[in-house]
């Protein structure tokens, strides 16, 4: 079977990489960030709010979803 050319791929069907498709395919084994354990002080009801809505996972790892997410944003606008 003879390799295709680059231009003559078709891609029409696979989905754009977005944002959001990254940060769950970090989640994934595609990435492993190094954890650092930090001690932080949060309102309660922030801390509250996390743990009502982590679905199922740790409301600390919700908490970091958020701020990876902020993050991102913040490096969009100055990029």
């Amino acid at each position: 079977m003879e390799a295709l050319e680059d231009k003559d791929i078709d891609t029409s069907d696979i989905p754009e990489i977005t944002d959001d498709r990254w940060l769950l395919a970090r989640k994934g084994n595609l990435y492993k960030p190094v954890k650092q354990p930090v001690t932080i002080r949060l309102d309660a009801d922030i801390i509250e709010w996390f743990k009502e809505h982590s679905n199922g996972r740790g409301y600390q790892t919700e908490i970091n979803t958020a701020l990876r997410r902020y993050v991102m944003e913040q490096e969009k606008r100055s990029g």
